[in-house]
C-alpha cells in the first residue's frame, strides 16, 4: 500500500520535486486503516505486485511505474497502479457489506492482476498505456461479480489484451459464471486478429460456436491455406466443403478436383460468374491456349486494379505466379535453349502464334532466365507484330502493367532510347515521369526497377538520367510537403543514389545511407578464426553440359602450367573438389562437381559439402554461382548468412536481390545483364583470389579499372565486361539495403 501517491497532481509534483525517501517505499504491510490478520497477507501479495512494477520502471525512489519513455503516460499509468489500487484495497477491507472470503477473493483478484500484467509486459502482449482501462475492467468486473451476474460484458468492452487478464481474476474460491463464455469471446477475437492461424486452431478445436464464421475468415485471409485445408477428410475439411460463402465454395469445388491448380488462377472470375470450369478444361491440356487464357485474365484484372473500378482481384498473385511459370517453360526455356541456332526463324518459332502483349509478359515476367539474345528477339517481335508499333500504345494496351519492369528491363539491355522513340516527345516524357512519381504507393521491387535502371540510362543517355534526377527532387519535396514517411525514405534515397552515379559529386553512400561501404570488403571481415577466406562454389550438372563446361574452365584457372611452380593444391573428392593456395594468406575453395544422372547427383554433392562445412565450422565467406539461371533458387537456398560477397552471374534480378539479401543483409553482390562468360568470369575470380592471398582487402573500384583495361584488346570480351554489374554500381542492392535498414528504424 503506497499512501504518498494521492492524485495526478501530486505524482507530477513528485516526479519533479520530491527530494527525500518516498512513504511509497514504506513497509508494505503499514496501513492507514485497520486490516484484519487473516487478510493481511493478501494486501502485501498486492503491494509485493505493486512494488516488482515500480522495479520493473527502474525502482527509482519517487515510487513512479516508469514503463514508458513519455512521463505523461508514466503519470497516468502509475495513477492507476498505484493510486486506484491502494485506494480499491482500502474499499474491499472496510466494505461491510462483503463478507471476508468475498474480500479475499477480490485481494487475491487485484493481486492477479498486476501479476499477469507484469508478466504480459515483460513478454510484449500488453502495451504500458493499458495499465488504466485494465484497473477500470476489473472493478466493474468486481461490481457485477459480488451481484452474482456474468463478468462478460466487461470482457466484451475490453481490449483482447486487457481481456486475458481479468477474466482470469474472479476464479477463486470459484469462477464466475461468465468466464468459460467469456473465454469463447476472447479466443474468437484472438483468432479474427491472427487469421493465419485459424485453420489449424479448428482442426484440433471442431465444433465452436463460431467455427463457420471463423472459416470465412481464414479463407478470405489466405486463399491457398484454405484450399489445402477443404481437401482434408476431417470435420474441418467437411465444414468448409459445405460452406454457403460463395468464395470458400468455389475453392472447395477446385480443391476437389485433379486440375484445381490449373483452375485455380482464374478464382475470381469463376467466383463472379465470368468464366466456368467447362471453359478452361477446353484450354488447361494445350500449353499456348491456356497461356493465352492467363494473358487475357492478367489484362482483365490489371484493367480492374484502375480507376474508376480500383477492384482487387482474389488471388491474382496465383495468376501471376502461374503466367510466369508457363511463359517460362514452354516458350523462353526454348529459346534459350536454342540460343547457339544460326536461324532466327527456327529459334523463335515458338513465339510465332503470340500477340504483342503475350509476348510483353514472357518478357517482364522471366527477367532472371531469358537470355539477352531471347529478350531482343522477343522485344522486336513485339513492335513488328503492332498495327502501330509505339510504345505509349503498348503500355496502354497492357493498362500500364509491370511498365516499370518493361522499361527496366529496356534500359539494362540497350532498348530504351528504341522505346521511347517510338512515340512522340511528349509521351514519352509523360511515361519517363510515370516512371518515377508514386512509388510511395508502390512496392519495393518497383521502387528497386527504378534504382536498377538508373545505372544503365546514365552511361547512355545523361539528358534522361537528369530528367529522371529531376522528377525524383520533385516527388521527394512532394513527399516531404504531404509528411509521406515512406516516400520521403523512397526519394531521398534513390536522389542519394543518382547523384552517386556522377563520380565528380564524390557521394560517400556508405555514410550518405548509414550501410557498411560498398566500394571495400575488409579481408579481415572475410577470414575465420585462423585467418582463412572460405569460398564456396555451386555448380549444376547440366544436358547441354553448360555446367560441366564452366566447372572445366574454372578449373583450369588453379592449375600450374607445366614447368611453373604450383600456387594452388587441389584435392579430389566423389563429390566435390577442395582447392587451397599454396602461397600467401590462406584461401580455401570448395566447389562440387556438376554430376548429372538419376536422382539429381549434383544436388546430393552440394548437401553433402554443405554438411561437410557445417560439421567442421568451415564457413564461406565467399559464394559463387555457376550455372544457369534456373539453378539459382538451389544456389540461394543453400547460401550460407556469413556470405559477404556473392558472384550471381546473369541472376541479378530483383528477386534474387531480395532474398541473397535477406539471408546476408551487407552482402556484395556481383551480378552480369546477360549470360555470364568465361572470357569475364575467370578474369574476375583470379583478380580477387590474387588480392586474397596477398592478404589486401578487396577494393573494387581499382580492381574493376584494372579488369577494365584488361579488356581493351579484345572488343568482344570488353563489350560483354561492361554487363558485369559491380557492387558499387549495383544500385538495385544497395538500395533494398538502405530501404530496409530506413524501413526497420522508422518501425
Amino acid at each position: 500500500m503506497y499512501r504518498p501517491v494521492r492524485s495526478l497532481v501530486f505524482l507530477s509534483f513528485c516526479a519533479l520535486a520530491l527530494a527525500g525517501p518516498s512513504r511509497a517505499l514504506a513497509q508494505p504491510n503499514s496501513y492507514p486503516y485497520k486490516v484484519a490478520q487473516d487478510r493481511m497477507l493478501w494486501h502485501d501479495y498486492v503491494d509485493k505486485e505493486q512494488q516488482r512494477l515500480i522495479q520493473l520502471g527502474g525502482g527509482r525512489n519517487d515510487s513512479l511505474v516508469r514503463l514508458s519513455k513519455d512521463e505523461s503516460v508514466n503519470l497516468q499509468v502509475t495513477d492507476a497502479l498505484i493510486r486506484q489500487v491502494d485506494e480499491l484495497q482500502e474499499q474491499i477491507e472496510l466494505d461491510s457489506t462483503l463478507n471476508t472470503n468475498n474480500k479475499k477473493r477480490y485481494l487475491r483478484g487485484l493481486s492477479d492482476v498486476l501479476q499477469r500484467f507484469d508478466r504480459a509486459l515483460q513478454s510484449k502482449e500488453i502495451q504500458a498505456t493499458q495499465a488504466p482501462g485494465l484497473i477500470d475492467a476489473f472493478v466493474q468486473g468486481m461490481k457485477l461479480d459480488r451481484k452474482g451476474e456474468s463478468i462478460e460484458p466487461v470482457i466484451a468492452a475490453c481490449t483482447y489484451e486487457t481481456g486475458k487478464i481479468v477474466v482470469e481474476c474472479f476464479n477463486y474460491p470459484a469462477e464466475n459464471k461468465g468466464a468459460k463464455p467469456a473465454r469463447l469471446l476472447l479466443t474468437r477475437r484472438y483468432y479474427e486478429m491472427h487469421p493465419s492461424l485459424i485453420f489449424n486452431y479448428l482442426s484440433t478445436h471442431p465444433g465452436l460456436p463460431f467455427e463457420d464464421s471463423l472459416i470465412i475468415i481464414a479463407g478470405r485471409h489466405d486463399i491457398g491455406q484454405l484450399y489445402d485445408f477443404a481437401a482434408a477428410g476431417n470435420d474441418l475439411g467437411y465444414h468448409i466443403r459445405n460452406s454457403k460463402d460463395s468464395l470458400l465454395h468455389m475453392v472447395a469445388k477446385l480443391a476437389t478436383s485433379r486440375s484445381g491448380r490449373l483452375y485455380f488462377p482464374f478464382l475470381d472470375n469463376l467466383v463472379k460468374g465470368k468464366i466456368t470450369m467447362e471453359d478452361i478444361d477446353k484450354v488447361k491440356d494445350d500449353d499456348l491456349n491456356y497461356y493465352r487464357l492467363l494473358v487475357k485474365t492478367r489484362l482483365d484484372y490489371a484493367e480492374r486494379l484502375l480507376p474508376p473500378l480500383r477492384d482487387t482481384p482474389v488471388e491474382m498473385n496465383a495468376l501471376t505466379q502461374m503466367l510466369e511459370k508457363k511463359g517460362k517453360q514452354v516458350f523462353v526455356s526454348e529459346i534459350n535453349a536454342l540460343h547457339t541456332a544460326e536461324n532466327p526463324a527456327i529459334r523463335f518459332k515458338i513465339l510465332d502464334p503470340l500477340t504483342p502483349q503475350e509476348l510483353y509478359y514472357l518478357v517482364v515476367l522471366s527477367e532472371d532466365e531469358i537470355y539477352t539474345s531471347s529478350y531482343l528477339g522477343v522485344y522486336d517481335r513485339i513492335f513488328q507484330r503492332m498495327r502501330s508499333p509505339n510504345g505509349d500504345s503498348l503500355l496502354l494496351q497492357v493498362h500500364g502493367d509491370y511498365f516499370r519492369k518493361f522499361i527496366k528491363m529496356a534500359a539494362a539491355y540497350n532498348k530504351l532510347e528504341h522505346f521511347l522513340g517510338t512515340m512522340d516527345k511528349q509521351n514519352a516524357g509523360t511515361v519517363m515521369k510515370s516512371f518515377v512519381i508514386h512509388l510511395e504507393n508502390a512496392g519495393e521491387e518497383e521502387a528497386v526497377d527504378v534504382a536498377d535502371s538508373y545505372s544503365s540510362i546514365v552511361e547512355k543517355s545523361p539528358a534522361l538520367a537528369r530528367f529522371i534526377l529531376n522528377e525524383t527532387k520533385w516527388n521527394y519535396d512532394k513527399n516531404v510537403a504531404a509528411n509521406d514517411k515512406k516516400g520521403i525514405i523512397i526519394y531521398r534515397l534513390l536522389e542519394t543514389l543518382f547523384e552517386s552515379a556522377d563520380t565528380t559529386n564524390k557521394v560517400d553512400l556508405s555514410a550518405k545511407l548509414g550501410i557498411p561501404p560498398i566500394y571495400t570488403v575488409d579481408r579481415q571481415s572475410l577470414t575465420d578464426d585462423s585467418g582463412r577466406v572460405i569460398e564456396q562454389v555451386f555448380f549444376y550438372g547440366d544436358k547441354d553440359k553448360d555446367g560441366q563446361n564452366s566447372f572445366a574452365d574454372f578449373m583450369r584457372i588453379f592449375q600450374s602450367r607445366p614447368g611453373t611452380r604450383p600456387e594452388w593444391k587441389i584435392t579430389e573428392n566423389p563429390q566435390w573438389t577442395t582447392i587451397t593456395s599454396l602461397r600467401g594468406k590462406p584461401v580455401l575453395i570448395f566447389a562440387n562437381k556438376p554430376l548429372l544422372g538419376e536422382d539429381d547427383p549434383d544436388a546430393k554433392a552440394q548437401k553433402a559439402l554443405c554438411d561437410y562445412l557445417y560439421d567442421r565450422h568451415l564457413k564461406p565467406t565467399i559464394v559463387i554461382h555457376r550455372g544457369h539461371s534456373y539453378h539459382v533458387k538451389y544456389t540461394i537456398e543453400q547460401m550460407p548468412a556469413t556470405a559477404r560477397i556473392v558472384v550471381l552471374g546473369s541472376c541479378g534480378g530483383y528477386n534474387n536481390l531480395s532474398e541473397v539479401l535477406k539471408i546476408s543483409e551487407d552482402a556484395h553482390i556481383i551480378s552480369s545483364k546477360q549470360v555470364g562468360t568465361k572470357t569475364v568470369n575467370e578474369p574476375i575470380l583470379q583478380a580477387m583470389n590474387n588480392t586474397l592471398v596477398a592478404g589486401r582487402n578487396i577494393e573494387w573500384l581499382p580492381m574493376w579499372r584494372d579488369l577494365e583495361a584488361g579488356f581493351r584488346k579484345d572488343p568482344a570480351a570488353r563489350e560483354k565486361f561492361d554487363d558485369y554489374i559491380p557492387p558499387y554500381k549495383n544500385l538495385g542492392a544497395i538500395f533494398i539495403k538502405a530501404y530496409r535498414k530506413a524501413m526497420d528504424q522508422e518501425e
